[in-house]
């Protein structure tokens, strides 16, 4: 689920926003949602802290109750939210230098006089690309139930022993998909690593790898030691962060 947050204080405008949104998601089979306001209010700021899930925030400069800089810095270190991606929209280009200099990890600046629509969609576009990268999912059917896994939950992926399935092990549990584990693995990301013949691990949900042990740690506790010889160095550097 992606949701749009949209603080616009002019009406029209909020509404053109949201057709701009609705146009861009047409090209994407992913849930979301659209949340509108018209200022920084109490409603604005409780949304902000209850919405779950990948934000994307299109953030007016001015408004009658407060302003999208206070609004960006609020979301940035009092929730201590460094992911949600965050777009500046105003009608005062003399705005810009100021709202990019406070490390607030904008997407984008967009002058509302300035070709925005255009722009809004390249911004729109970045936060895709990011969203790609952290919250892909596994989509498949087994057995008539269709299932759908965000990569980054996915904690290991076992071949079954003597059949053509293959056993997910995710943050919410076990399940089965059909398939060699080669089968499995071109369906995912290189955030995977083929440990063995049977098992592949994500990367990211490993705390530590100590290559003289052999031994790779999850982050749930658990500890994997089958890393064959032949993969040895690949998951050392991929922990690293080198490849």
């Amino acid at each position: 689920m992606i949701n749009f947050i949209i603080c616009e204080d002019e009406s029209n405008l909020l509404k053109r926003y949201k057709e701009q949104i609705d146009k861009f998601m047409m090209k994407y089979d992913i849930e979301y949602k659209c949340y509108t306001f018209k200022n920084y209010n109490s409603l604005w700021k409780k949304a902000v802290k209850q919405i779950k899930g990948f934000k994307i925030y299109l953030l007016d400069i001015r408004t009658d109750e407060g302003s999208g800089i206070d609004a960006a810095r609020m979301i940035r270190e009092e929730l201590d939210d460094w992911v949600s991606m965050i777009i500046m929209i105003s009608g005062y280009a003399e705005y810009k230098y100021e709202a990019l200099g406070k490390r607030l990890m904008l997407v984008d600046f967009i002058n509302k006089l300035d070709h925005s629509e255009k722009k809004l969609q390249d911004a729109l576009l970045i936060c895709m690309k990011h969203y790609d990268n952290k919250y892909k999912c596994l989509r498949y059917n087994y057995k008539n139930v269709a299932y759908n896994i965000e990569f980054k939950n996915i904690i290991k992926i076992e071949k079954e022993m003597d059949s053509k399935r293959c056993i997910i092990e995710a943050e919410d549990g076990t399940y089965l998909i059909q398939g060699s584990l080669n089968e499995v693995l071109a369906k995912l990301d290189k955030r995977f690593v083929k440990c063995n013949r049977a098992v592949a691990i994500n990367v990211e949900q490993v705390r530590s790898y100590n290559f003289t042990k052999n031994l790779v740690l999850l982050k749930n506790g658990e500890e994997f030691k089958e890393t064959s010889r032949s993969k040895k160095k690949e998951m050392y550097n991929r922990v690293r962060g080198v490849i």
